[in-house]
């Protein structure tokens, strides 16, 4: 196995510059363990301090090669959540380094509190390499390393190895009700001696709505059996529920419109390291008829309204990647599994009779206008005859699709995500957008880039946002938003696909750099809209021509010549003019 040497933890996981021509214009030189070690002893004995760009991960055992900064200086919009690092690094240990945030403070004495900053450990987690994208892996067979990822707000206790560099993530959330100036105030660390860092934020005359107002739509598939795993509590327990909460929570101030509900068990074929049972439990009777438990449907959906993720309900799946859907023999008084085909008779009896009761229930629940029937990467022919079917059963049923964009079923698709290598025609989107419907895209194990692997840039998670406003669609999605591994805390590798992709946040709940800059990219789309808005309507047409012209170099085939943070560095300026 070749991972955890020096040498390698310099690589972050990288890939070949003929696979991933974005992500090797990252990659750093790889120097010595001699030359490492040279650096090393240039540099004074006490702790080294510096701001640095949060698009960028630093490795632990590298001597940071940046110009240093000893304040940070932006601009933010009321309501958003900005961020950046704080690097620290030493020749020799250092224990007990403590970080004490204080109140921003206008000339004319407004505050913003010290309650709405944030100042996270950044943990370094075990990555791997995109190589070939999809399919089963042996973590011997790939190059591994450490990558800075996991951001640990909850542990104050801050140690620095010798030859080591720990970035902090600071946070600062923004009031929406604040007053237009600047506002300063100062990092304090605490070390063998104190230091303080100045921090000057000028809060310009624009207001982000809050997350449940986004127009951007985030989806990140939730997996609540993963949550009771890494707790250790039983599932569907109240403590369970209880757990699941803040990790929902968090999911919400994101801008996730979406509830993930799976209606038949292993929707995905049992593709991740915990089980997704079905939220209903189908009986057969011994006359022949049927009956639906929605009990733990019914609570589970409930629930997740309650921590604001509350527009959509998407049920998985009529098209699982299996087809065997399993339900409880009365007559026999075993498990039974239903194998028929996707459009033969006895398949349209079986689901007929279910969505007859289903479409009934939820009507009750008055949740029928906002739950939708929902398939992944499932083939053309297999998607008619669900559209058909439930077209039958009730004409205002709604149907989402992420998989192959497909002309023929497009009318039919009321939530559509197409994979990034596709792209809805104009007037196909121009269209879709009049109807009300929702036109997203999604990357999964198969693109080496914009990606949210654990080792893919941090930058281009935030370039997602503004290539989504390019092409004017609505929103982005992922496949898993907690999928852990069997060691989420330390380990990102899974039996398959590269490191990082089965999940976006850590168990705690604790955030991902990953996560944050997805926020972030959020954020942009929101101000990218709310400024064309704006300029359209004050007749601003030099800044409206300066904002699309700057949108045009969001093109993933872009992403084989110039980096996501080089992109971004060009026209992040326009959003805070």
């Amino acid at each position: 196995m070749k991972f955890l040497s020096v040498i390698l933890l310099l690589g972050f996981g990288l890939t070949s510059a003929a696979q991933d021509v974005s992500l090797a214009l990252q990659k750093p030189l790889r120097p010595s363990k001699e030359n490492i070690n040279n650096n090393w002893q240039r540099i004074s004995n006490s702790l080294n301090i510096s701001f640095a760009s949060s698009n960028i991960r630093f490795p632990k055992e590298l001597l940071p090669q940046i110009a240093m900064q000893n304040s940070w200086n932006t601009s933010a919009w009321k309501g958003e959540k900005i961020h950046t690092q704080l690097l620290l690094w030493t020749k020799n240990n250092l224990d007990h380094i403590n970080i004490q945030l204080s109140d921003l403070k206008d000339q004319t004495g407004n505050h913003i509190k010290k309650e709405n900053l944030s100042a996270g450990l950044i943990k370094y987690v075990i990555t791997d390499e995109f190589r070939d994208g999809c399919g089963y892996r042996k973590a011997a067979d790939f190059d591994s390393s450490y990558v800075a990822d996991l951001i640990d707000t909850k542990n104050n206790n801050i140690t620095v190895k010798a030859q080591n560099t720990q970035p902090v993530w600071l946070s600062i959330k923004i009031p929406s009700n604040i007053q237009v100036g600047t506002y300063s105030g100062t990092v304090k660390i605490t070390a063998e001696k104190e230091y303080k860092l100045p921090i000057e934020i000028k809060v310009i005359d624009k207001v982000l709505p809050p997350p449940n107002e986004w127009k951007y739509d985030l989806d990140l598939w939730q997996h609540p059996a993963a949550i009771a795993r890494v707790h250790n509590v039983k599932l569907w327990s109240n403590e369970h529920f209880a757990l699941m909460k803040p990790y929902y929570e968090m999911l919400a101030n994101a801008g996730q419109k979406t509830i993930t509900a799976s209606i038949v068990n292993e929707a995905w074929g049992h593709q991740t390291y915990d089980d997704y049972p079905s939220l209903i439990n189908w009986t057969k009777k011994k006359d022949g008829s049927w009956t639906y438990d929605y009990a733990l449907f019914d609570k589970y959906i409930s629930f997740v309204m309650t921590t604001g993720i509350n527009q959509r309900i998407n049920c998985y799946s009529m098209v699982p990647w299996k087809i065997a859907f399993n339900y409880w023999d009365e007559a026999t008084q075993k498990e039974a599994v239903f194998t028929d085909a996707i459009g033969t008779p006895a398949y349209d009896a079986f689901w007929k009779t279910m969505l007859t009761d289903f479409t009934k229930h939820l009507k009750t629940k008055n949740w029928f206008a906002k739950t939708y029937i929902a398939m992944d990467e499932r083939p053309m022919k297999a998607m008619q005859a669900v559209i058909k079917l439930l077209k039958s059963i009730d004409p205002n049923w709604k149907i989402a699709l992420a998989g192959e964009y497909h002309q023929e079923i497009e009318k039919d698709i009321d939530n559509y995500c197409i994979a990034s290598k596709w792209e809805f025609p104009a007037e196909i989107l121009q269209k879709r957008t009049k109807e009300g419907k929702i036109s997203t895209w999604y990357t999964c194990c198969t693109e080496p880039y914009p990606n949210a692997f654990s080792f893919s840039s941090p930058a281009e998670q935030v370039w997602m946002g503004w290539y989504t406003a390019y092409k004017n669609m609505d929103g982005y999605v992922r496949w898993a938003y907690n999928s852990w591994t069997k060691n989420p805390l330390t380990d990102t590798r899974f039996t398959a696909w590269p490191a990082g992709d089965t999940y976006q946040v850590y168990p705690g709940p604790l955030s991902s750099v990953r996560f944050e800059k997805l926020i972030e990219g959020a954020q942009d789309f929101e101000k990218i809209k709310q400024l064309q808005s704006f300029y359209i309507k004050t007749k601003n047409a030099a800044s409206l021509n300066e904002l699309n012209t700057a949108l045009k170099k969001f093109e993933i085939k872009s992403l084989s010549t110039i980096t996501a943070d080089e992109t971004l560095q060009n026209v992040k300026q326009l959003l805070n003019k």
